[in-house]
């Protein structure tokens, strides 16, 4: 018969989600060199030393002349090229050659293309249109303005946004501390991959997508450790993944069965629980605790329910550990085909996405991981009776 705590009302996604970052604590920040920080969680503003560009600079290979008309043929006096300025100034009707990107000589301005011109061998240009002031002319901080916000803090640093601090004059950028993830996958039928499958053993993909996701996440030093199904080597994983890691995060062993030993080994740890039981499909015996600032997961072990509930729960925390904003992107898409519903749990269907339509990505039992190939997005669909028919519109959460 179910005890009181069995039956005590589950949490529903998003209550769950917010216990998970009421227990965050940012990790420290630190500098780190623009040529080390792809993928790194910005942590303060990157401001422009100064304007971007520098100085107003020619958007053509040309040259420099004063504005007028057509047909004006102008000596050529100089020559400003990339990072080698003119070292003589425009004075009145000449002409300076300049290249894209070099320096405008000091009273020009304008420029005008090359292929508008004809140089004559006696050292002149002959200007085939007419010139406007400002004509192919980038002015200094046409990009940035000197003391603008170029990057923000939260943003992951993708190339561009590292090019762009670097322009801004930054050497280095202060990032968000990369948490340090133990991954310990339990289970006395798990097998290494690729060896072969003695009767009843299966190959550990939990331990392998679980970690994946910890570094696409920003994790860092992501160990995988394994424990059969016995309370004392799960208590020794545990209590060896709490001395160096920031966020544990277990699969399988999590439910009430009599080899599930995760729970009064966590216990035994100090790991104080915060929740158990989610009212979601998959995953519905995930649990979450705390010690010392260390955060634990116990995912379930179904392969799709350990990755449902880690894109759910571990993922936002491994963002929010680093100063990222840690709620994925939701969209409202209409099903293309009707769907269960389950009373007292909302469903997460993983779907294809095309535009606003959600399409499920096949059988959606927790045991088939092939359901998460291609998906790109985890449709919820409400608990309750019945179904939901075809054309429906449902929140998605993006992955």
């Amino acid at each position: 018969m179910p005890s009181a705590r069995e039956n005590a009302r589950m949490l529903s996604i998003d209550e769950a989600r917010a216990r998970v970052l009421a227990a965050v604590r940012p990790l420290p920040p630190t500098p780190v060199p623009v040529t080390d920080a792809l993928d790194r969680v910005l942590c303060a503003d990157v401001v422009a030393a100064g304007a971007v560009p520098p100085f107003a600079n020619s958007a053509m290979d040309g040259f420099a002349v004063p504005p007028g008309a057509a047909g004006r043929r102008l000596p050529i006096v100089g020559e400003s090229r990339a990072g080698h300025p003119a070292s003589v100034a425009l004075d009145g009707e000449q002409a300076i050659r300049i290249s894209t990107g070099a320096m405008l000589p000091a009273g020009a301005e304008a420029v005008i293309m090359v292929e508008r011109t004809r140089e004559h061998p006696d050292g002149t240009v002959e200007l085939d249109a007419e010139v406007a002031a400002g004509q192919n002319v980038r002015p200094a901080g046409d990009d940035v303005p000197a003391g603008e916000v170029l990057v923000r803090a939260g943003t992951r640093l993708g190339p561009a946004e590292l090019g762009a601090a670097v322009s801004a004059g930054a050497a280095s950028v202060v990032c968000g501390g990369r948490p340090r993830v133990e991954v310990i996958s339990t289970g006395d039928e798990l097998q290494e991959p690729g060896l072969p499958l003695g009767p009843g053993r299966l190959h550990d993909s939990n331990a392998v997508t679980v970690a994946a996701l910890a570094r696409r996440a920003g994790a860092r030093d992501v160990r995988r450790a394994h424990a059969g199904d016995a309370l004392r080597p799960t208590r020794e994983a545990i209590g060896r993944a709490l001395e160096r890691a920031d966020v544990v995060v277990l699969t399988g062993g999590v439910s009430v069965g009599p080899h599930d030993h995760v729970k009064p080994a966590l216990d035994a740890a100090g790991v104080e629980e915060v929740f158990w039981r989610v009212a979601l499909r998959p995953g519905k015996p995930t649990w979450f605790g705390t010690r010392d600032g260390v955060l634990v997961f116990g995912l379930p072990g179904n392969p799709v329910s350990a990755m449902v509930t880690f894109l759910l729960f571990a993922r936002p925390a491994l963002l929010a550990l680093q100063g990222a904003e840690p709620h994925a992107r939701r969209i409202r898409a209409e099903l293309t085909q009707a769907m269960p519903r389950t009373p007292g749990r909302d469903e997460l269907v993983r779907v294809t996405l095309d535009g606003s339509r959600a399409t499920p990505t096949g059988p959606q039992g927790s045991h088939r991981l092939s359901s998460m190939l291609g998906a790109g997005g985890l449709a919820i669909v409400p608990a309750g009776e019945g179904e939901l028919a075809a054309g429906t519109q449902v929140v998605v959460e993006l992955l």
